[in-house]
């Protein structure tokens, strides 16, 4: 039960994810079951299935949020995961841009205020939420709650982004435009994993991986017919 960052002055590697036998029990029950997979920079890969097939414990695996009862889960670079809306108190007196400010607090890091203004800045405007910058984040709809956890995960420009259901609750618009931000994380370098279940989200992947019961039943090409 084993999680490496790659590190050092060797080449990076071509993945910047692999996941090798990757099995994780809930109340001894197993939900993923010797699950293999490798997320390379520069890709968009769609992670879909079933409710309950395991998609979310997967993507979670990858970012390191939870340990795998076995297997290795190997990263080379920075995390950045994106989730489902939260729950947040009402006391809570978090507005949209420091919501979004947190994606920049990073281990090691330090920057300057300037620069994490700036930062933040772009990210709100690239899911057009700069005009609600100041408002609560507990007074967004869902959709707009989704998108700002979207800028959160895209405003530090992480070397591996991972989202479970980016998509959940967008109307077409604001679909459309969360699909073209990951794939250009993707033409800047970054590895995208995406968990979805929106069928354009899934043709516009690079990449389609599908678990049914916990396995790994397809690693299907979308766009580019060079990747294995």
């Amino acid at each position: 039960m084993i999680i490496n960052c790659y590190s050092g002055a060797m080449p990076s590697p071509p993945h910047a994810v692999l996941a090798d036998s990757l099995c994780y029990a809930y109340e001894q029950t197993d939900v993923l079951r010797d699950v293999s997979l490798q997320v390379r920079r520069g890709e968009v890969v769609a992670i879909t299935g079933a409710n309950g097939s395991g998609k979310s414990t997967l993507v979670e695996l990858l970012a390191g949020v939870l340990t795998p009862r076995q297997g290795i889960v190997t990263r080379s670079g920075d995390v950045a995961l994106v989730v489902q809306r939260p729950r947040v108190s009402d006391a809570l007196p978090l507005t949209v841009r420091d919501v979004v400010a947190m994606g920049t607090w990073a281990r090691g890091r330090a920057h300057r205020t300037s620069d994490t203004r700036s930062a933040v800045a772009d990210a709100l405007d690239r899911v057009d939420l700069a005009e609600l910058a100041s408002r609560p984040f507990t007074a967004l709809s869902g959709g707009q709650g989704q998108r700002a956890l979207v800028a959160q995960g895209i405003v530090r420009r992480p070397e591996i982004l991972l989202l479970d259901e980016p998509a959940a609750g967008l109307d077409e618009h604001s679909r459309e435009r969360t699909r073209s931000i990951l794939a250009e994380e993707a033409a800047r370098g970054a590895a995208v994993a995406c968990v979805t279940h929106d069928p354009e989200s899934i043709a516009a992947a690079d990449r389609v991986i599908r678990l049914e019961n916990g396995r790994v039943v397809s690693g299907l090409l979308s766009q580019h017919p060079e990747a294995p």
